[in-house]
């Protein structure tokens, strides 16, 4: 895998903020926390956008589905999201 550098300008008060978070979880430097945080909200997106394209489904169904049926069914497509994020 191939990086790329990139620059970036953080007011000195947000940087003293993940400098302390940097050494209270245990992080080796500021990069590795940076990439974690962008990787983290990259999840999140990817997430966000499923329940969307879930959200248009509803109701497209003509058998009705029960609240337990509904709730396996959520449990599956998350697994399954968990599994492709990794």
């Amino acid at each position: 895998m191939t990086t790329e550098m990139i620059t970036l300008k953080l007011d000195d008060m947000f940087l003293k903020e993940i400098d302390s978070i940097v050494e209270k979880q245990g992080y080796h430097n500021r990069t590795e926390f940076i990439r974690n945080a962008l990787r983290e909200k990259v999840e999140d997106t990817k997430i966000k956008d499923a329940m969307i394209q879930i959200a248009h489904l509803k109701g497209a169904s003509k058998k009705k589905t029960s609240d337990a049926d509904l709730e396996k069914i959520r449990e599956k497509v998350f697994n399954e999201l968990d599994k492709k994020v990794r």
